[in-house]
């Protein structure tokens, strides 16, 4: 999936629809209020320690049709101004050196994945603030040229819960929101009402945007110039609610931020201060369709980190099944 860049839409005027405006005072006295260190063992597994086996059995009785629904985009190897690195996919045999049957095909790949284009999960070790990781740990002994030594993805496993679609532009009555559209508590509490469900403790919180739709329809935009996501303001509701695992088709923060100096003050406060793991660019357009086919935005969500020892996260293909 790729864009024109030539063609690519303008983003909005910085700071559009992105505010109100916060101190780096401000957020980090909302730093301290949402923080859950010293809450969990073990610690780098965060807000993951929250989904327990009685809540995996309640998760799996909302599986009702059996539809499965998977969220990873496609292996994006085209270069775009939303993908400044895109992923590798080459063949590295065809069959046709070794003469001997069967005969065999195969290929490499390599991604690095912390971008606009790939779907994938944050882990703890990926993001520090003021030099501390999740827990409080300093980022400069944990985090080397071999890995991380705390909050690695490996130390997470595999996630299964009850996840919860926000289709935001459904509920605005819009095709997606545009790049530069913060999303607050309120709009956060008006989706639930309208859709008919409710954030609760355990949950995997899934926010569409629509920019996977806009990006389809009008090309590729720069994200880190402009994308609809949340303001930090909404935090609070979310750390209140005790959400395990936020994710969207963005990468969950507001573009330009709110904050000043921070470029990604949301990362900083669902990772480093609450300890709950990011799902980045995820393709949330058949999800939307099927909860809005069925009347239900509540789910069995699977997701499935590759085992990497030392890794900051993960490329992922979560799936959803109603």
């Amino acid at each position: 999936m790729t864009g024109n860049s030539s063609d690519a839409p303008a983003p909005p005027p910085a700071g559009a629809g992105n505010g109100p405006a916060v101190s780096r005072r401000e957020f980090d006295a909302l730093f301290e209020a949402v923080r859950t260190w010293g809450r969990w063992t073990p610690a780098d597994r965060g807000a993951w320690n929250r989904v327990t086996p009685e809540r995996v059995l309640r998760a799996s009785a909302l599986v009702r049709s059996g539809t499965v629904v998977p969220m990873g985009r496609p292996w994006d190897t085209a270069a775009g101004p939303d993908n400044a690195k895109p992923a590798l996919h080459y063949m590295s045999e065809l069959g046709d050196i070794d003469a001997s049957e069967p005969s065999a095909h195969k290929d490499f790949i390599a991604v690095d994945y912390h971008g606009k284009a790939v779907s994938h999960l944050d882990a703890l070790s990926h993001i520090a603030y003021r030099g501390r990781l999740y827990d409080g740990h300093p980022s400069r002994e944990l985090i080397g040229s071999a890995g991380a030594r705390f909050g690695a993805v490996s130390a997470l496993g595999p996630l299964v819960t009850k996840g919860v679609l926000l289709d935001l532009p459904a509920v605005s009555g819009c095709a997606w929101l545009e790049p530069g559209r913060a999303v607050h508590a309120e709009d956060i509490v008006a989706a639930e009402q309208a859709l008919g469900v409710t954030i609760g403790e355990g949950d995997a919180l899934l926010l569409r945007s629509g920019g996977l739709r806009r990006r389809r329809e009008l090309g590729a935009w720069n994200l880190d110039a402009a994308s609809a996501g949340l303001h930090v303001d909404a935090m609070p509701l979310l750390a209140e609610r005790g959400i395990t695992v936020l994710g969207g088709d963005g990468d969950s923060d507001v573009r330009p931020s709110p904050v000043e100096g921070l470029h990604s003050p949301v990362h900083a406060l669902a990772i480093a201060a609450m300890g709950v793991p990011l799902l980045d660019n995820l393709d949330l357009e058949a999800l939307a369709a099927a909860c809005a086919d069925t009347g239900r935005y509540e789910f069995l969500l699977l997701v499935a980190p590759l085992n990497i020892p030392g890794g900051t996260g993960s490329p992922v293909n979560p799936v959803a099944v109603l």
